[in-house]
């Protein structure tokens, strides 16, 4: 891949916008999200957050996550409605407003990651699955499991918790519980199904929910490089084998450099991230959406805020 666009793209990443005319504004993580009525604007971001901390911006991260959460929510709109009601730019969702729940859904089909990390800890029962004693890093489950955790707002943590504990919290109905966990394993499913295709194996994903009125939506986003881990299917099995990490297409890749480089996993100072390696996490993100949507992303070097403004101003929003 060339990365002079990657490089050059540096000086013009998206940290936040100023968009007032579009409503109410919130800023999460990587999303700034305008509410004017039952009506949401949701701005994704170039920043990078990493352990509930975010610590940089990564050229072309939000048109990445953006495009990608839509061809997702295209793709799996026969198995749960999605909050999508237009894209008018590459960083731009307008979606219905929906009640959220205040649990996110973690499907795993592989014990890595975070989870694998507690597991050799032995802090993995928060969950109160039965993870089999004796699982390799890397393994795949049987079954795919649920692993849910709470919703922290900006600046907290995100932490585990079982489904008798949703249930006593009242964080969702048995009913409502029932049919979110349906949801995300058809979802997950179909994404594992469309990843094999594409020579990559969709490992794990977090899965947000909502409802207006009785009806059940996937609103936040799907299937990105953010939300899910990929690796690439052919060399899973060698690398299993020789018990090496295999090869990631997403956000782990800075996780684990934040770790080893930098002994860092959300406590203690914040480290700075250099360009090289913001420009290679970007080179992993663009390869993602190009391998998963099977279509080439043109680069276009400019100011991204702008841009934005333009379109939403085009199509009648501001």
């Amino acid at each position: 891949m060339n990365t002079s666009a990657l490089h050059a793209q540096l000086q013009h990443t998206l940290r936040q916008t100023d968009l007032p005319a579009l409503g109410q504004p919130y800023r999460g993580k990587v999303r700034d999200t305008y509410r004017r009525g039952d009506q949401l604007v949701l701005v994704t971001s170039d920043r990078l957050s990493a352990f509930d901390h975010v610590l940089t911006t990564i050229p072309f991260k939000g048109e990445v996550l953006n495009r990608l959460a839509a061809f997702w929510f295209e793709r799996t709109k026969h198995i749960c409605p999605n909050h999508v009601l237009d894209v008018p730019d590459d960083n731009v969702t307008v979606a219905r407003a929906c009640e959220p729940f205040s649990v996110e859904v973690v499907v795993r089909g592989y014990l890595t990651g975070s989870l694998w990390r507690d597991y050799e800890k032995g802090t993995h029962t928060a969950y109160g699955l039965p993870i089999p004693a004796g699982m390799r890093k890397d393994e795949a489950f049987p079954m795919p499991i649920l692993t849910p955790s709470t919703k922290a707002e900006y600046g907290q943590h995100d932490e585990p918790i079982s489904e008798k504990e949703i249930l006593a919290r009242n964080l969702a109905s048995a009913r409502d519980w029932a049919r979110i966990t349906e949801a995300a394993r058809g979802l997950f499913l179909e994404g594992q199904k469309w990843a094999r295709t594409r020579g990559l194996i969709l490992v794990d994903t977090k899965y947000e929910f909502g409802k207006v009125g009785d009806t059940l939506y996937v609103i936040d986003e799907m299937h990105t490089p953010d939300s899910s881990r990929y690796w690439v299917a052919d060399e899973y099995e060698a690398r299993f084998a020789r018990g090496e990490d295999q090869r990631m297409l997403d956000k782990e890749n800075i996780r684990q450099w934040l770790i080893r480089e930098r002994n860092f996993s959300g406590h203690g100072p914040l480290p700075a991230i250099p360009d090289d390696v913001r420009v290679e996490l970007a080179t992993k993100y663009v390869a993602a959406y190009e391998r998963i949507t099977g279509t080439s992303l043109t680069l276009n070097v400019g100011d991204v805020h702008a841009r934005i403004e333009q379109n939403l101003r085009a199509k009648g929003y501001l």
